[in-house]
């Protein structure tokens, strides 16, 4: 009688003792979930902390008047050629669940800039609009969303522009400065540009975050080629969307081309500017330092003076980096732009 008394008490304190851990794991969590939510990541450098932001302006930050007289300063012939002579498609990898609260600030800003603006979902909406393409959502399928993608940009524009960029609903781009790159380059080479990282494919490949642009030859080999009888190219929806791009383009003969200015310095970057403009702000640890492909600095002389693209970007630093970038001028100061200057923007491919 004893031994079952003593057996009794001593499976009724185990049940207490997984009962009091189940609890605090279940607090915890709770906790921690609760904490999160209350914190703001000025600088995200994952999708998982740019979700923890806000969802944007709850109240339309409408339109920056110009004031002609700090605008004078300004001529914009030579980029308002560029638009019609260097046509840009931009494509925008998106979801239902980030219409409202990320694509529709990319439409407010950097994407009225693209000759051709696509948001590519998994449901229509009218808002954007957005192309329902006939994949799963979720980073698992991002590799199948992308082909289906290029595919119904191939079916449908394949005429109507000359370069196709493809970035994410947290990324911001430069127009411009995209265009001043390509200058120098035939839509007829197979070429695309991007953030390059070099581990898992021979001749690097593009980061998906900072957005990567092919030339007319290249969607056309992609889509000619890799999806129909290349080995090179995963037939799986599965996998890293940027690894798989880069493994197809090289199947396909489609060159890694090199971004940099004639300085050595990047223009696509995977990160918000903080990331790239403080020493020391990303551990010389972390994942970045390994993958890319050419050597990178901190500090100023990280970035271009003709950056193309941020990652991470938060839809409320959308509007600051439009604002910075197209409206704050500082008084006295003109930029005069000569077109040749972009003879001396085409580095020899690596």
């Amino acid at each position: 009688m004893r031994h079952i008394r003593m057996f009794k008490w001593q499976t009724l304190n185990k049940q207490c003792f997984l009962t009091l851990i189940s609890g605090l794991a279940i607090g915890f969590t709770v906790a921690y979930v609760a904490l999160s939510q209350q914190i703001s990541f000025s600088d995200p450098h994952s999708s998982y902390e740019l979700d923890l932001l806000d969802g944007g302006p709850t109240i339309d930050p409408g339109v920056h008047l110009r004031d002609e007289e700090f605008h004078l300063m300004e001529d914009t012939t030579i980029a308002d050629k560029l638009y019609k002579d260097i046509r840009i498609l931009c494509w925008i990898m998106t979801g239902p669940s980030n219409h409202e609260k990320r694509a529709k600030h990319v439409k407010n800003t950097w994407g009225k800039r693209c000759n051709v603006l696509l948001f590519m979902s998994s449901i229509e909406d009218p808002s954007l609009p957005s192309v329902a393409l006939p994949v799963k959502e979720g980073r698992d399928h991002l590799w199948g969303k992308t082909k289906q993608a290029f595919k119904y940009v191939y079916k449908h524009y394949i005429d109507k522009a000359d370069w196709f960029l493809k970035a994410d609903d947290d990324t911001y781009v430069i127009l411009e400065n995209l265009r001043y790159m390509l200058m120098p380059y035939n839509t007829n080479e197979s070429i695309y540009f991007g953030c390059r990282f070099k581990p898992y494919v021979k001749q690097g490949y593009m980061s998906g975050g900072a957005g990567y642009v092919l030339s007319k030859e290249a969607l056309k080999r992609f889509i000619e080629i890799g999806l129909t009888n290349s080995t090179g190219c995963s037939k799986s929806d599965n996998g890293a969307e940027d690894v798989e791009m880069g493994r197809c383009m090289e199947a396909v003969k489609v060159t890694a081309g090199d971004s940099r200015d004639y300085l050595g310095r990047g223009r696509f970057f995977p990160f918000v500017p903080e990331h790239h403009l403080i020493p020391g702000h990303v551990s010389k640890s972390f994942w970045y330092w390994l993958y890319i492909y050419y050597e990178n600095k901190e500090g100023m002389e990280c970035c271009s003076d003709n950056a193309v693209s941020f990652h991470y970007v938060s839809p409320n630093q959308m509007y600051v980096l439009e604002y910075l970038i197209y409206h704050l001028r500082p008084y006295g100061i003109s930029f005069r732009v000569e077109s040749q200057q972009a003879t001396n923007n085409k580095l020899p491919v690596q």
